[in-house]
């Protein structure tokens, strides 16, 4: 009997999807996204981001939303820090695990972040020792790793050095980010290979944006690699504060169309996920990304 195919969706909606729309939610309607998602079977979940309300005030709250989560076997919810301060909150807030941007152009690091790549590799390392300490898993997502709006093309070794740095402080996982939406097949094959070897036995995350409609055939060709674990967003709605025309992430429900159909499981109730995407349209104000353009079909 031909072995099961399993992918973990790590849902990123509530805070990817939500730091570049214009409405800002209240913790209880983000706390009701993130119950709906549980619900619907999603077990990662990117609940909050710790960073300063006054840069990103979609994402203030995130003790207030940490404390109202449903809490129940199985399910991670993670928080993204960009600093100590922010690990310190994430970690007394009570997150499972945490996620830190590491950016590969010193131009965007700069904007996003306020530090070069230097400097946040050396952050990087200060919070994986406190996390290790406090037991906490820590990742990192190396964000415009296909491709940077102010810089152009990124060199894939670099992307492979600052794996193997992550690596070196024990990094849980290794996300590699199309945070533009510029990527293609070829690139997920290239970068899938350099960082298992910059950092082998760590596990890999893809996240993708499906700004020129590539996300979405990069999402299985990293399944075809065997990359356990992908991002995705409920609605596709997402997109970055500093990142110029930055449009959303590769949606859930259709990824998980794509997944299911090509017999790969996930745990995860499409039906209900779209159900929440039109639920959460409702409240932003603006029709949902995923749904603009789809023409017929079933499921």
């Amino acid at each position: 009997m031909e072995a099961e195919l399993h992918t973990t969706v790590l849902e990123v909606g509530p805070r990817d999807g939500l730091q570049n729309e214009d409405r800002v939610l209240t913790p209880d309607d983000r706390i009701a996204f993130i119950a709906r998602c549980v619900d619907a079977g999603t077990r990662r979940i990117e609940a909050v981001s710790f960073v300063n309300p006054k840069r990103v005030p979609q994402m203030a709250g995130a003790e207030e939303v940490m404390a109202g989560v449903p809490r129940r076997d199985g399910v991670s919810y993670s928080g993204l820090v960009l600093n100590r301060r922010g690990l310190d909150r994430a970690l007394d807030a009570g997150v499972d695990e945490v996620n830190v941007v590491l950016v590969a152009s010193d131009t965007f690091s700069v904007r996003n972040q306020g530090r070069t790549m230097a400097e946040m590799l050396d952050v990087w390392d200060d919070i994986a020792a406190a996390a290790r300490d406090a037991d906490v898993p820590a990742g990192v997502t190396i964000a415009v790793a296909f491709g940077c709006p102010f810089e152009g093309e990124t060199p894939p070794e670099r992307v492979a050095e600052i794996a193997r740095r992550a690596h070196a402080a024990g990094a849980a996982e290794i996300a590699i980010a199309d945070t533009i939406g510029v990527g293609v097949p070829a690139q997920v094959r290239d970068l899938t290979a350099r960082v298992r070897a910059a950092a082998p036995g760590t596990p890999l995350r893809f996240h993708f944006h499906n700004t020129r409609n590539t996300g979405y055939a990069n999402a299985l060709t990293a399944v075809d690699l065997g990359v356990p674990t992908l991002d995705a967003s409920t609605g596709g709605f997402g997109g970055c504060p500093f990142a110029p025309a930055a449009t959303g992430n590769i949606a859930t429900e259709d990824l998980l169309y794509a997944l299911h159909r090509s017999g790969v499981e996930t745990g995860i109730d499409m039906d209900a996920v779209a159900a929440t995407g039109t639920w959460l349209a409702d409240l932003l104000g603006e029709p949902a990304p995923a749904l603009l353009g789809r023409a017929g079909g079933f499921g």
